[in-house]
């Protein structure tokens, strides 16, 4: 099934390439572009600035693969823009917007740390919007803000940690594979996929697990002032909409972006026509609060990079994750 989606993809490319060639569309097939991010003001003319850091999809520190190139990683995206804003001192606030179901636990505590010690350097006010899915790691890496903002529909919750192991026993049997293994410990091999995992070894992973979601549930103790039976229940990892989070104390209000907006202006002490801004790598028409993009390619320009099959089939490492996975894994 995979394969056919695959075919269908491509031939879809090679249609629209034909369509380029005799419509005159413009098509872009390079890299990501590689021009310096420029500041944009999308509303507002008075001083002091709120930025707007998108942040999407998946969250990794390891750069994405193009059809033609690498894609900067989700970690490398949010820190250039952090590292741009440290040197504008017009820019009192930031409002992460957020629309994730989080990703990889350490490319998740690098954007918390990131983001704390952007607000211990700067001082500058961070408001959270939470999107679609805020979930898990996208939940993580909105508890360094002063204020949550979750829209109406949005999910969130997911406090919690997940650890993936592919396993392809069944399928080598019937294949008649097999792997020989010398190994110097017992669990040199430990969660190899060509063997079932010993209950020791479930044990060794449980445990590892546990830990890592203590991490996250006294992250969110200390940045929630939660209580213990707050804790204990979300300790869980379920999901929730926008007003049980909000009964939860795991957000702090409920509302729009340009309510978010508004509440970093007040925390910031920023008049209501400051000015809103971003970073983008070229202008971009009908720009708005809602293009969570920093590329130079806009609506007009279809690029055949962003297609970014990774994205579209997606698939998982061994390895521990602050993720929201419905419909990925475990089925």
């Amino acid at each position: 099934m995979r394969m056919r989606f695959l075919t269908f993809i491509l031939l879809l490319m090679a249609a629209t390439l034909l369509a380029g060639g005799c419509t005159g569309l413009k098509i872009n097939i390079g890299p990501e572009s590689k021009e310096p991010l420029k500041e944009y003001t999308l509303q507002g003319r008075e001083r002091g600035k709120v930025l707007v850091i998108p942040i999407r999809g998946f969250l990794s520190d390891v750069p994405g693969k193009g059809l033609l190139g690498e894609r900067a990683s989700t970690v490398q995206q949010v820190v250039s823009q952090l590292r741009l804003a440290e040197k504008d001192d017009q820019i009192k606030a930031v409002l992460l917007e957020i629309n994730s179901p989080g990703g990889s636990t350490t490319a998740s505590d690098i954007l918390y740390h990131e983001l704390m010690e952007f607000k211990e350097r700067t001082k500058a006010k961070i408001v959270a919007g939470l999107m679609d899915v805020a979930a898990s790691g996208g939940y993580y890496i909105a508890l360094p803000a002063d204020r949550i903002v979750a829209h109406p529909t949005t999910i969130t919750g997911s406090v919690g940690v997940i650890f993936i192991t592919p396993k392809v026993t069944g399928l080598m049997e019937k294949l008649g594979v097999a792997v020989e293994v010398n190994k110097s410990g017992s669990q040199k091999d430990i969660g190899s996929p060509f063997r079932p995992s010993t209950p020791d070894e479930q044990k060794i992973f449980q445990e590892m697990t546990d830990r890592m979601a203590g991490r996250f549930l006294d992250l969110v103790a200390k940045h929630r002032g939660m209580d213990q039976n707050i804790l204990t229940s979300i300790s869980t990892a379920r999901i929730y909409l926008a007003d049980e989070a909000l009964q939860l104390k795991l957000v702090d209000s409920i509302g729009y972006l340009s309510d978010a907006i508004a509440e970093a202006k007040e925390l910031a002490g920023l008049s209501k026509e400051a000015r809103v801004v971003v970073y983008r790598r070229g202008e971009q028409s009908n720009d708005n609060l809602y293009n969570m993009s920093t590329s130079l390619r806009n609506a007009e320009s279809l690029s055949l990079v962003d297609l970014n099959l990774s994205e579209i089939i997606p698939t998982l490492s061994p390895g521990f994750y602050y993720l929201w996975t419905p419909g990925n894994v475990g089925q």
